[in-house]
């Protein structure tokens, strides 16, 4: 009996002791050995893993394909096709996310009776905007009009929000041209005007402020339909030429103007001179902000328009002092960061209302868009095989270069392979620009070598193929490129080319490829407008 007992306590002395020999492996080296053990396994003859079914994105290796039924978790880690495209050894890999929807999510309706919202009869517009929709065969309101309408009407000033090619135009249009016919403007004021100096200045009652002479002329053209059953008159307001050009425009029959269409210089330059004064402005619009305030070239000019503006807290409105507050929307698809701190000197940002869609920031799931991994000097026969295999029936194509000397040097190329296209760059005469993009709408000519002015809220509903000869230097620039296919409108949902060159491409593209497999919004973008300044170091 005393034995045993003693044996025990040896026992479990000798067990509390740790063991000399045992080598702990921290748990994430543990994950690398096995899938290393794997990658081994395959090497030696063993199949890898191949999925079938439907995939969402499609790889050259097929264990790398990820199929649509697979979700990847927040706080994991999918192995990613571009992990290693910064090697020489990676040229000609390359991935491809499927179209996953049959068309824009902003198209889809609602899945429960009690999200559908009204149709445009049942919003309470007035009958003559009901008719200008009618002739544009505009039936049934997509989401970001069936969330942004009723605001709007109830004159708020807002963060519109959504993706691109969803119907942001006729978001704030219906609603605040609804304002104006609900509450007729009276007669244009008085305006002083020194002895000689020609006609009256106009007085618009709304104000549209867009960052191209292209964007001016097609919101201008729905602009145009909606106003002309309701007895509004609207004028588009382009730079590039004398200041008599701009006295031109405005003085065009028939005379006055209810609503403005402009560029920020175009508009500050109309300003100064008096040809148009903001005394009875009831809204302003800034549409494609992000464009409109991180271009240096915009920026400036825009402050100097919103200054003239009844926007000031403190400041009588349009009918005196105790009309409403002036209307300020502001619209696009991305917005920069500094865009509350800039409104924020002219407007109270606090009173802004956010209107933001599901799918914002979110990959465009109706469109098939492929990544290859590519040297610098193999774009160039990858672009004319695509360009050589579409037939004539195949839709429109939009090329995308990072600047003026790569889009002009291109044409030259395609020019010695008989293959017609146009050309498109901020650096072009206005002159020369006239007509380009809208002889490109009419289908003129199929393709189209362009910078990124042409991916900022241009109509590109015939475009089915986009090529991204350049990578975009932002996740925002990339997103306003895919959106030129697949819009509400298109026929087809259309593909997304994109060549990646450089090491700063393959970082962009790591970032799309996790956001796709986790289903995901795209990094660093954020769409609210109410947050506080950052604090001075």
């Amino acid at each position: 009996m005393v034995l045993r007992r003693g044996a025990v306590a040896a026992a479990r002395a000798a067990s509390a002791q740790p063991p000399e020999n045992v080598v702990r492996i921290p748990w994430a080296l543990r994950l690398r050995l096995q899938r290393g053990e794997r990658g081994r396994r395959c090497g030696q003859g063993q199949t890898a893993a191949v999925w079938s079914g439907k995939l969402l994105l499609r790889s050259r290796r097929p264990e790398l394909s990820q199929p649509r039924w697979q979700t990847v978790g927040r706080w994991e880690r999918p192995q990613l096709v571009s992990a290693g495209w910064k090697h020489r050894k990676a040229r000609g890999d390359y991935f491809q996310l499927e179209a996953v929807q049959e068309m824009a999510p902003a198209l889809q309706a609602p899945q429960h009776q009690e999200e559908r919202g009204p149709l445009f009869a049942e919003m309470g517009l007035q009958s003559a905007l009901l008719t200008a929709l009618q002739d544009l065969s505009i039936a049934r309101p997509t989401a970001v009009q069936r969330l942004a309408i009723p605001a709007l009407r109830r004159g708020r000033s807002a963060l519109c929000a959504a993706e691109t090619g969803s119907g942001k135009t006729l978001a704030y249009l219906l609603p605040l041209l609804d304002r104006l016919l609900a509450r007729p403007p009276g007669p244009e004021p008085a305006v002083e005007k020194p002895e000689g100096s020609g006609p009256r200045s106009a007085s618009p009652c709304g104000l549209v402020v867009l960052p191209s002479r292209e964007l001016v002329a097609q919101v201008g053209t729905v602009a145009a339909a909606l106003c002309r059953p309701a007895g509004l008159l609207v004028r588009g307001l382009t730079g590039g030429g004398a200041a008599g050009g701009l006295r031109r425009q405005l003085r065009a029959p028939p005379p006055g103007a209810t609503v403005l269409l402009g560029t920020p210089g175009a508009l500050r330059t109309a300003l100064r001179r008096r040809f148009v004064v903001l005394g009875r402005l009831r809204w302003v619009v800034l549409d494609e902000a992000d464009t409109l305030i991180d271009d240096e070239s915009f920026a400036t000019p825009l402050e100097e328009v919103l200054a003239h503006a009844p926007l000031a807290a403190g400041a009588p409105g349009p009918a005196g002092p105790g009309e409403e507050r002036t209307q300020v929307v502001v619209v696009g698809a991305t917005f920069p960061a500094g865009l509350s701190q800039m409104l924020a000197r002219f407007v109270d940002v606090d009173c802004f209302v956010n209107l933001s869609t599901q799918s914002l920031h979110h990959l465009p799931s109706h469109v098939q868009q492929k990544f290859v991994c590519l040297k610098g000097q193999d774009k160039l026969p990858e672009l004319l095989q695509l360009l050589k295999e579409r037939s004539a029936s195949s839709g429109a194509v939009l090329i995308f270069c990072n600047s003026a000397s790569t889009v002009n040097w291109l044409g030259y190329i395609l020019d010695d392979h008989k293959i017609k296209h146009l050309r498109l760059q901020g650096q072009m005469m206005a002159a020369m620009r006239a007509g380009i993009f809208a002889s490109f709408q009419k289908g003129d000519v199929s393709v189209l070598i362009c910078t990124d002015l042409a991916s900022r809220g241009l109509d590109t509903s015939s475009v089915q193929l986009v090529v991204n000869y350049d990578f975009p230097n932002t996740l925002q620039d990339y997103l306003h490129r895919v959106g030129r296919v697949g819009r509400v409108g298109s026929k087809m949902p259309g593909a997304v080319v994109s060549f990646v060159t450089h090491r700063w491409d393959v970082d962009l593209v790591r970032k799309i490829e996790t956001a796709a497999r986790k289903r995901a919004g795209l990094p660093g973008m954020d769409a609210s407008i109410n947050e506080p300044p950052p604090k001075a170091d």
